[in-house]
């Protein structure tokens, strides 16, 4: 798939103009990942155990776990079991990003 490169105008604000050049830049990366995903067939979990969340996150499963007691990220229990959200491992990502 080919993306198209748009004319942005920024009113006159350089600004702007690269912010909203950066910002279609990074939507357009998103949608071409995701879209390669979406092609090859290839399921992604949307709840993931705690080995599969550390490693989501490129931390330690002793990390994870720490998180989970501190109760830093929400988890989903069946039973026993302990499950992590993919969209709750994502919001702690972007709270946690300065």
């Amino acid at each position: 798939m080919r993306f198209h490169s748009l004319a942005i105008e920024g009113a006159g604000d350089p600004a702007i103009s690269g912010l909203a050049k950066a910002l279609a830049s990074e939507v357009a990366a998103l949608l071409k990942s995701e879209l390669v995903r979406i092609s090859t067939g290839e399921v992604q979990p949307v709840l993931l155990d705690v080995k599969q969340a550390a490693v989501y996150l490129g931390r330690s499963e002793q990390s994870v776990q720490h998180l989970i007691f501190q109760k830093d990220l929400p988890v989903v229990r069946s039973g026993r079991r302990v499950h992590l959200h993919r969209r709750d491992l994502d919001a702690w990502i972007e709270k946690n990003t300065y």
